[in-house]
């Protein structure tokens, strides 16, 4: 029986070449149970003119369901669905659904679940934020900046044959060779650390080596300080520690080691760039909060997001580099310098540290995806990641030139680091400025900002007149208007 030409049509929004785009709507029609085994498909003349394409694309997409046995070639008689392709997937109607269950027999899920996860990062980004025309929001990939090519390049080169096995073992938890030691001998050294490869460990980005921390370090009879504002992410993680949580106000210089909370087990701070003022610790601050820790024995774990963004040129070293007793382990990512889908990360500490902190990423996600590692370790290795950074360097400096003018052309107010680095400024509206209504009115004149307040924590009293604005995923020249529209909107 052959297969009306008419039931063959290409989705638009279905991704690939065309070539692929046929192949998988063959396929997935088999797969559905639409197409059965021993029918005939359209000659690819007739297909091609069908579907519009040449017919060279047809022949090579029926090459490969041939291939992969869902199609098989008779002489000339043609293309027919092979009657040893795969079966329809199985398909299941439920009886009824949760929602028309009896109400006692239903699951009362405030009492089956162990644990709340709480709120999440606590920052909300619209999913099409590319979509509106001034996104001044925080972490996000710019297309223009993104170095497509040798990306591409370097994940096919981590495709090959020759890499096999990194892309398809378990490796239990092992991590790629060639990323431990880019970040041994030139990621570390720029920022004054030095360590051996069982001092270092993959993550899953920066979020995955703070919760690592946390759950190696803390349980209900530690305490945890944090800085406040701070970043939100870090409250749910040590939340699941149900630990003791102390909040200590960060000044103009950032953390002030005086102001440490007695009895600390665990500190989390940014020192080189507070999250989200921006501010940078000073070096007698920072040796005079090593020596604190040496002296009333606790640890501290550096969040060192955003190094690689310093306009100075001049960016003070690592507090892990001062470090000579191993009480600091400092926490490293390539989301904000490479794009944040990437989720890479890593993490220096003791030897002793890192063997438990690889021990428990191996129950929860065994490693981060080979493939993943070693188009990194091209990337990184074969010099693209530092013209990256160079680049970004160049483009963000000048919309950091262009905002900073148009805060003092609109009579906004900086509440954080105006210069030095990062990607984003920290902002303070007047007094009785909800933010999170702000940010509201200004998703309709398609401006987006970030509301301050999940900086502070989930009390009712936290300020609600401070937000965030970033400058690394919208264009140099929207910039001045997205910005007068801000201050427009303030009122």
């Amino acid at each position: 029986m052959a297969i009306p030409i008419d039931v063959f049509r290409l989705d638009p929004a279905r991704g690939g070449t065309l070539q692929t785009q046929i192949r998988g709507m063959v396929a997935e029609a088999i797969l559905a149970g639409h197409l059965r085994p021993g029918e005939r498909m359209p000659s690819s003349r007739r297909l091609a003119a069908h579907l519009g394409v040449s017919r060279i694309t047809v022949t090579l997409a029926y090459g490969e369901l041939v291939a992969e046995d869902y199609l098989t070639a008779r002489g000339r008689s043609g293309y027919f669905i092979s009657e040893t392709a795969p079966r329809p997937r199985p398909r299941f109607t439920p009886h009824r659904t949760a929602a028309d269950a009896e109400p006692a027999e239903r699951v009362d899920w405030t009492r089956a679940l162990g644990a709340r996860q709480g709120r999440g990062l606590g920052i909300r980004k619209p999913l099409n934020w590319r979509d509106f025309r001034y996104p001044f929001v925080y972490g996000q990939a710019d297309p223009a900046l993104f170095d497509h090519v040798n990306w591409r390049a370097c994940t096919m080169m981590a495709l090959g044959q020759r890499h096999f096995h990194s892309l398809t073992d378990d490796s239990f938890e092992r991590d790629d060779e060639g990323l431990v030691d880019y970040i041994a001998r030139h990621t570390l050294p720029r920022r004054g650390i030095l360590a051996r490869p069982e001092e270092i460990l993959i993550t899953l980005g920066a979020q995955n080596a703070l919760w690592l921390a946390a759950q190696l370090l803390l349980n209900q009879r530690r305490t945890a300080a944090i800085e406040v504002p701070g970043y939100p992410g870090l409250h749910d993680i040590l939340g699941q520690t149900r630990c003791r949580v102390q909040a200590m106000p960060v000044g103009g210089d950032g953390l002030e080691p005086g102001r440490l909370p007695e009895g600390t087990d665990v500190l989390f701070c940014t020192p080189s760039h507070h999250c989200p003022t921006g501010a940078a610790m000073p070096m007698a601050a920072r040796r005079a909060l090593l020596a604190r820790a040496a002296a009333e024995d606790f640890l501290i774990v550096e969040d060192d997001y955003e190094f690689h963004i310093d306009e100075t040129g001049r960016p003070l070293p690592a507090l892990k580099s001062l470090d000579g007793a191993g009480r600091v382990i400092h926490v490293g990512s390539f989301s904000k310098s490479l794009f944040p889908g990437l989720r890479l990360g890593f993490m220096v500490g003791a030897e002793a540290f890192i063997r438990e902190a690889r021990a428990l990423r191996a129950t929860v996600l065994r490693h981060p995806p080979g493939l993943t590692q070693r188009a990194a370790a091209y990337y990184l290795s074969l010099g693209h990641y530092d013209s990256l950074l160079r680049r970004m360097g160049r483009v963000y400096a000048e919309r950091r030139r262009l905002m900073r003018a148009a805060v003092a052309e609109h009579g906004l107010t900086v509440a954080g680091r105006e210069d030095g680095g990062g990607s984003s400024l920290w902002m303070r509206a007047p007094e009785g400025t909800d933010c999170t209504a702000l940010a509201g009115l200004l998703r309709h004149r398609s401006v987006l900002i970030e509301p301050g307040q999940p900086f502070f924590g989930d009390g009712e009293d936290a300020p609600r007149h401070f937000y965030r604005i970033a400058f690394s995923s919208i264009a140099a020249e929207r910039i001045p208007e997205g910005m007068r529209r801000l201050a427009e909107a303030m009122g």
